[in-house]
């Protein structure tokens, strides 16, 4: 299907909605003044509960009246929430042309695209896919998914981008940091090359099926960048190194949703992915050994050394510091009668640094690589810090260095900061800026001032 053809098939979709709308509640969702009736379309009469289908009517209506029937470009990874996502677009009025991203490094060439192609090529099954990122099977999900629903689907090779988010993996395990590939991703990615492919094809916004909410604020040109309503799947966090300047072109449809209704609504909606299961590890290592990826991309440099105390009493060797994160209980391969920690990695000598719990206290950290969503502050501001994607945001003061470096000094030391991993600034819900971790006070305190 050519990407005129959707064009038109979804503008009568839309004429054809319309119509029975207006004759099944005098009005018509499609019209900005419609608030007094819900819409009737396709997920509503889907939808078993009047509750349910209140709440997404509410939320359709406030999606249509701020993006009135436009080309998206949905990234599906065959998972429930983007499956969903696709189709509150659809219901929202919007023509959604379905991407799958292929980037595992050792698949075959599922298809190629240039970013300034007019079209993208549509997937075909492959036999001799090998599971790289994303498996054939989740492609196939995505598929599915797609022709259920009636939209293109396509997908874009992007072995040679996702190439690079595995070798800055590797380089921050080897210079002793822990780095947090999934907001790489993202920001190279998912709304980096992901872009330039909706260029490519008229589309006027990239979405996913993220847990996050894209706002309006009065005197503000781009919308805020806020929590997700389900706090446990929150995902603001990994979204926070995205440019200020493409969050008026980004779509979050799942955002507003806990993760339970979303998979009502597949349910009710006769997905196969209802009952997925969410993706835990790193998608280009799902076995969760990280130090044999390490090991095997890294080549013949040795990271082996010793193993010590705090008081730099020697307690045993390691094969690689790739093995070890700030804040690491389990598996340090010594036994001392209590439990021990990672306290520091040093890259110079490849010593890991163990000690007890309290050692891992933090007062303050450096950020550099600063990605501001809100206007640089000029003075000291109060807010919120979250130091990993697991972990609570927690009060303190942040002052700016320059425009791409700052101090936060923490209200209460925190425990387990990691150079290298992202730390994201929040005011309330809302996300004021991403940046990653360079230095905390427990490593080298005089240099923080």
């Amino acid at each position: 299907m050519s990407l005129e053809d959707s064009s038109e098939r979804w503008s009568l979709a839309k004429q054809e909605n319309l119509a029975v709308s207006r004759a099944a509640t005098g009005r018509c969702f499609f019209e900005r003044d419609a608030i007094c009736n819900p819409p009737v379309c396709p997920l509503l009469v889907s939808t078993r509960g009047p509750a349910i289908r209140w709440l997404v009517a509410a939320f359709l209506f406030l999606f249509e009246g701020s993006h009135p029937m436009s080309r998206v470009v949905l990234a599906m990874s065959g998972g429930v929430d983007s499956s969903v996502a696709a189709r509150l677009l659809l219901d929202a009025g919007h023509e959604v042309i379905g991407v799958f991203m292929r980037h595992g490094a050792k698949s075959p060439v599922a298809c190629a695209s240039e970013p300034s192609s007019a079209q993208l090529p549509i997937v075909a099954d492959r036999t001799d896919h090998k599971q790289g990122c994303c498996t054939a099977a989740d492609a196939e999900d995505a598929r599915r998914v797609a022709d259920q629903l009636s939209i293109p689907f396509y997908a874009l090779n992007l072995e040679e981008e996702f190439e690079q988010i595995m070798d800055y993996f590797v380089e921050e395990y080897t210079a002793a940091r822990t780095p947090n590939p999934c907001v790489m991703c993202n920001n190279w990615i998912k709304f980096g090359k992901l872009f330039d492919y909706a260029d490519g094809v008229g589309a006027e916004y990239v979405a996913t099926g993220h847990y996050a909410r894209l706002e309006p604020r009065d005197g503000e040109t781009m919308p805020a960048l806020c929590r997700g309503v389900d706090a446990g799947k929150d995902q603001s966090y990994v979204l926070a190194g995205i440019e200020r300047c493409l969050l008026n072109r980004m779509l979050l449809p799942v955002g507003g949703y806990e993760k339970p209704a979303i998979r009502a609504l597949a349910a009710n909606l006769g997905m196969q992915v209802a009952d997925k299961r969410d993706s835990q590890e790193i998608c280009f290592v799902s076995s969760g050994k990280y130090d044999e990826f390490v090991r095997a991309r890294r080549g013949d440099r040795d990271t082996a050394g010793e193993i010590v105390t705090t008081d730099g009493q020697l307690v045993g060797q390691h094969t690689g510091i790739e093995a070890f994160t700030i804040g690491q209980r389990k598996g340090l391969g010594v036994a001392l009668g209590d439990r021990r920690y990672v306290v520091r990695i040093e890259a110079e000598s490849n010593r890991v640094v163990i000690g007890e719990r309290e050692a891992l206290a933090c007062d303050r950290l450096t950020a550099k690589a600063m990605n501001w969503l809100v206007d640089l502050p000029q003075t000291p501001i109060e807010c919120l810090a979250q130091i990993r994607y697991n972990s609570p945001a927690t009060a303190a003061t942040v002052t700016s260095l320059d425009e791409q470096r700052l101090k936060v000094t923490f209200a209460e030391p925190r425990h387990g900061v990691a150079p290298g991993q992202a730390v994201v600034l929040y005011d309330g819900d809302r996300v004021l800026a991403g940046g990653w971790i360079e230095q905390t006070g427990s490593q080298q305190p005089c240099e923080l001032t």
